[in-house]
């Protein structure tokens, strides 16, 4: 069964960094597939914020461009997002996705709340 691990998540104030982590079991190997963030505020839709190709483009959601970097290591089979100058705006659950040929795979969530 294939699972996604999402860490990092916190407490933090206006202006603050977070990074964020993601992590696959072993036996799923995310150097196939494209993997995102996305997240989840109270009371809204789940909206896409960033996603990296297998070959290691990132895009970014409007809203987040410029404060946050998607990453991944093949390697440690891991994804991560750094975000910098956090806002309340951004408070949510933060999900990880990979999407491969096999399907589409979901975590778990980590909540991210900015204090203003």
């Amino acid at each position: 069964q294939v699972q996604l691990v999402e860490s990092g998540g916190g407490l933090v104030q206006a202006g603050g960094s977070l990074r964020l982590s993601c992590a696959a079991s072993r036996g799923f190997f995310i150097i196939s597939s494209a993997m995102s963030w996305y997240r989840q505020a109270p009371g809204k839709q789940r909206e896409w914020v960033a996603s990296i190709t297998n070959g290691g483009s990132p895009n970014y959601a409007d809203s987040v461009k410029g404060r946050f970097t998607i990453s991944r290591d093949n390697a440690k089979n891991t994804v991560d997002l750094q975000m910098n100058s956090l806002k309340p705006d951004d408070t949510a659950v933060y999900y990880c996705n990979a999407a491969s040929v096999r399907g589409s795979y979901w975590g778990q969530g980590t909540q991210v709340t900015v204090s203003s």
